[in-house]
């Protein structure tokens, strides 16, 4: 692999010569512009305004425009020369726990290779701490005229390093969130749960893409003068509004038919969370619960002894004054 730039890891006091190279490169079908009449190819020329002529690319250089339109010209000689300890080494200046960066930040892939055989002891020694200390170095480091940070970490044998945008160019995301009077149902959210678990896991490695093999089949076909293939009936949901609840059982289906698991017409399953007591529980009603008929009669009942007794209690009461008189009479 070609090296895109040389310099040195600066961790601490050790100086570990390196190669840059890329860790990633690009499959996609590229295009060119024609002109639609006669299929004749369509350039860019570099063309100087002042002289109205195409100039070559040992003519070209670069410069700053002023607000004013100014153009101030910038050599490579003015950026090298910067006073700047990272405009030929890759500065660690940290190691912490790989969950602190925030993978928004992660930008281009880059290969850290040995620059030359003393350069091989410092650098196995530098792969072999990132390993034992589960973490990974933030460092500094200039690129194509600018200063950028950068994360190293161990792949396989190898130091890669990624490029890292600085926390002010990311940008925040109150303007995006939906809005926060929106909610799910329990039932929702469990299946949700169950199209995950469907779903589950997949190795990487065998996922390809789709869309480059079609492309690569439509060019094919072209240039072989035979029909293209055409594109595979699918339903289209754009623009409808959708029962989220059917949706996402009919996933859970969808899901479950391309593992191979066995479905049924009726509604997906799905494990409920637990619920919620209510607060207002209804009353439990007693095996030997007695009617309203006998209650009402053995009110009565009870009405009746009470009265027959207050009756008793009276009766005796005047038979005792009769006779108290009588016995003050004949006294």
């Amino acid at each position: 692999m070609r090296s895109i730039w040389n310099g040195a890891i600066s961790f601490g006091l050790v100086s570990i010569p390196i190669k840059l190279v890329n860790a990633t490169e690009s499959h996609s079908i590229s295009f060119r512009q024609i002109h639609l009449d006669d299929g004749g190819r369509v350039r860019y020329r570099k063309v100087c305004e002042l002289e109205d002529r195409e100039v070559s690319t040992p003519e070209i250089g670069k410069a700053y425009e002023d607000a004013d339109g100014t153009l101030i010209p910038i050599t490579d000689e003015d950026l090298s020369s910067l006073p700047i300890p990272t405009a030929r080494t890759i500065e660690i200046v940290a190691f912490v726990p790989a969950d602190r960066i925030d993978p928004l930040q992660m930008d281009t892939a880059y290969y850290l290779s040995a620059n030359g055989v003393p350069a091989a002891k410092p650098y196995v020694l530098l792969r072999e701490a990132l390993k034992r200390s589960q973490k990974v170095a933030v460092a500094k480091f200039a690129l194509r005229g600018r200063e950028r940070l950068g994360m190293l970490r161990v792949v396989d044998d190898v130091i890669a390093m990624h490029g890292l945008l600085w926390p002010d160019e990311i940008r925040a995301t109150d303007e995006v969130a939906p809005d926060t009077s929106v909610t799910v149902r329990e039932k929702e959210l469990d299946l949700a749960d169950a199209l995950m678990d469907t779903l589950g896991e997949v190795d990487l490695a065998d996922l390809h893409d789709d869309y480059r093999e079609a492309v690569e089949e439509l060019i094919a076909a072209k240039a072989s003068g035979v029909e293209a293939p055409a594109a595979p009936a699918g339903e289209r949901t754009g623009g409808k509004v959708l029962d989220l609840m059917a949706a996402l059982e009919k996933s859970v289906r969808a899901a479950k038919e391309s593992r191979g698991e066995e479905t049924g017409e009726e509604t997906t399953e799905v494990t409920p969370l637990p619920t919620r007591k209510s607060a207002r529980t209804a009353p439990k009603e007693a095996a030997g619960k007695k009617s309203t008929s006998t209650a009402k009669k053995t009110t009565a009942k009870k009405t009746t002894t009470k009265q027959s007794t207050t009756k008793k209690t009276a009766a005796k009461k005047t038979t005792t004054k009769k006779a108290t008189r009588r016995k003050r009479a004949s006294a």
